[in-house]
């Protein structure tokens, strides 16, 4: 055989192979999961969710500062937050269809990262007036809640409400947090250490809180290279 025309089919097959692996190597990072979280701004988000005189505001988004009560009586709010991460949802104790659900996933979260003291779970009561101090307490109790890494919050009505329509975009947009309204959702917001949303999870999911515990770990990544 003409060892010129060996030479050449050698030549085109390691092109070839060449071609093959680079190929497949920009396809995986084309195509592997991002290490880089979203950052939600209003416009971005679902306007069923998102307060009318907030979907057009400029810059970032941040969680806005409250004053409630935790599971034990005492003054919570974004100082006693610090620099943590968040995990967000909101409840009601006498829910019998999706709160139980939500509170077994965020139970899930909180044995994922239970000696991670960068993360913090907040549950908000959307029935404050009958989710007392004590109520709250045997819930938590009920759900092996940590407190170091899991606040259950009660306090004003309005304000809760404020926060899961207009800080967390929880919840659809209607309703003005009276005595007549309800907020009913099953949704899980992330929040980074800077107070801005970056991600959404169904909280009645283990497939969507498998995603979640996933992206905690990338966030916890992030905020320690800052």
């Amino acid at each position: 055989m003409d060892p010129n025309r060996n030479r050449s089919l050698a030549s085109r097959l390691l092109l070839f192979v060449a071609i093959l692996l680079g190929a497949v190597v920009i396809g995986y990072f084309m195509l592997r999961p991002s290490d880089t979280l979203p950052i939600y701004h209003p416009a971005q988000i679902d306007k069923r969710l998102v307060d009318p005189g907030t979907r057009q505001a400029e810059g970032e988004h941040h969680i806005t500062d409250f004053q409630l009560i935790d599971q034990f009586g005492g003054q919570f709010s974004l100082a006693d937050v610090g620099d943590r991460i968040i995990v967000a949802d909101f409840f009601f104790t006498t829910c019998a269809t999706i709160c139980p659900k939500m509170s077994v996933q965020m139970e899930r979260v909180q044995a994922a990262y239970k000696s991670e003291p960068n993360l913090l779970l907040l549950s908000h009561s959307v029935t404050p007036e009958i989710d007392s101090v004590p109520v709250l307490a045997a819930y938590a109790d009920l759900h092996n809640a940590d407190p170091a890494r899991w606040r259950f919050l009660t306090g004003d009505r309005k304000q809760i409400y404020d926060l899961a329509r207009k800080s967390y975009f929880a919840a659809m947009d209607e309703g003005d947090g009276g005595p007549d309204d309800f907020v009913h959702t099953e949704n899980f917001v992330l929040v980074d250490p800077q107070r801005r949303i970056r991600g959404f999870y169904d909280g009645t999911s283990a497939m969507d809180v498998d995603r979640l515990i996933g992206d905690i770990a990338k966030l916890l990544k992030e905020a320690r290279v800052r």
